[in-house]
């Protein structure tokens, strides 16, 4: 595949990655999301609802645009639609908070909210990432995928950083908060039209045949493949610290603010800040500069997980908590690149779009019963104060070593056959 449109690729996907990187420090694996929603009263059970939401929209409602879109030569059409019907979920859910917040049941209609969202972005992301990979040549595709997430850090970086002064000067009010939900699914929906200026190669191998099946033909058949690729559910096993690592980022913020004497905006801000700033070192060294093979640019992020983890389960301090979140971003900017061609290499096929959908299903039972059941657990044993959080950072740290031992088990030169 020659790279025909590099250059206008790379401007139109980072062109969009920036204004939603502006907001998704506030919706997506958000520190101020999680401490929000404490100021309404919010159980520890209900934030775990957050990631829970977030990956079942991720998992089975993923399916469905993956089967209405399995036929299409093209794709650029619909990554737009559905980025735009998820910005538009934020959009409605501010405009209700602004005007009717003071007199409304805001949880309520948040999680209703959220929910939507959730489903929206669920829908978007195989279709996206399919897109994504093919757009570019294999040769190219960790160096674009990287400029793409170098452009969304920074405006997450620019965006934490505004998030500190927001809630030092607002604290959390419900009219300045719908007045942020607003202008975030605005960000999103204008963001979603950088895509017009992408340019996509139709492939000689383009499949079409699941145009003609039912979706419980597609269904059946897309699961059937992926059983059939040992290779693939052993990566699948490996890619679950992906899960852990956001509910972690999930709490503990409010374990920062509640025990270990951590003002509010620090946690709210500057911790994503140190995120998003791991998040652009392995951008530009992983990605734009492509250092290391595959595999072992697993190893580098499992690592900085892990280390990460027993920071926080060891000590409570300041730096600890920056140093850990540094990390913590690390490893998911490592996967946001890695993850993408790794499955396209490890499915042998052209159009990945049901790969990408069918592989959270598997994970889902996982995915949604961690951070409920963490959520459950620091409610149940609250009794046992900072102590409790640090229990669930200890588990993470072994489920996150259970990964490591399955993705070294990974062939990532797999000889595949298309089906």
């Amino acid at each position: 595949m020659i790279d025909t449109y590099y250059k206008r690729n790379v401007i139109g996907i980072s062109g969009c990655e920036f204004l939603w990187g502006l907001g998704l420090p506030v919706v997506l694996e958000s520190t101020f999301l999680q401490l929000f929603l404490k100021s309404l009263g919010a159980s520890s059970f209900q934030i775990g609802l957050i990631p829970a939401f977030s990956f079942l929209g991720s998992s089975v409602f993923a399916l469905l645009s993956s089967y209405f879109t399995v036929g299409l030569a093209y794709k650029r059409g619909a990554v737009i639609y559905l980025h735009l019907i998820s910005g538009m979920s934020l959009v409605i859910f501010g405009a209700i908070l602004l005007f009717f917040g003071e007199h409304a049941p805001v949880l309520t209609i948040f999680f209703v909210s959220y929910a939507v969202f959730s489903i929206c972005l669920g829908m978007t992301v195989p279709v996206w990432l399919n897109y994504l990979v093919n757009i570019f040549s294999e040769q190219r595709t960790f160096k674009g995928l990287g400029l793409m997430m170098i452009a969304q850090n920074i405006a997450r970086l620019t965006s934490s950083l505004l998030i500190v002064k927001f809630v030092e000067k607002y604290s959390f009010s419900q009219t300045a908060s719908g007045a942020i939900f607003l202008a975030v699914g605005l960000l999103f929906c204008l963001g979603s039209l950088f895509f017009f200026a992408t340019r996509e190669t139709l492939l000689p191998d383009h499949e079409t045949d699941d145009t003609r099946r039912s979706f419980f033909q597609y269904v059946q058949r897309s699961v059937g493949r992926i059983f059939q690729n040992r290779n693939f559910m052993i990566f699948l096993a490996g890619d679950m610290d992906f899960y852990v690592i956001v509910t972690v980022i999930s709490f503990y913020a409010n374990y920062a603010t509640a025990f270990c004497g951590i003002a509010a905006p620090i946690a709210a801000g500057f911790f994503v800040s140190c995120i998003y700033m791991g998040a652009i070192v392995t951008n530009i060294f992983l990605g734009s500069l492509d250092v290391f093979l595959l595999r072992n640019k697993y190893v580098f992020s499992k690592t900085a997980s892990m280390t990460a983890l027993l920071l926080l389960t060891v000590f409570s301090d300041q730096w600890s908590f920056f140093l850990a979140s540094f990390l913590l971003g690390v490893s998911r900017g490592t996967r946001m690149i890695v993850y993408p061609p790794s499955v396209k290499k490890l499915s042998g096929l052209s159009d990945t779009t049901s790969y990408f959908a069918v592989g959270p299903i598997l994970t889902i039972p996982f995915a949604l019963a961690l951070p409920m059941a963490y959520g459950y657990f620091l409610d149940r044993f609250a009794y046992l104060h900072g102590a409790s959080y640090k229990i669930i950072f200890f588990m993470s740290l072994i489920l996150v070593m259970g990964s490591l031992y399955a993705v070294l088990r990974v062939n990532f030169q797999p000889q595949i056959s298309r089906p």
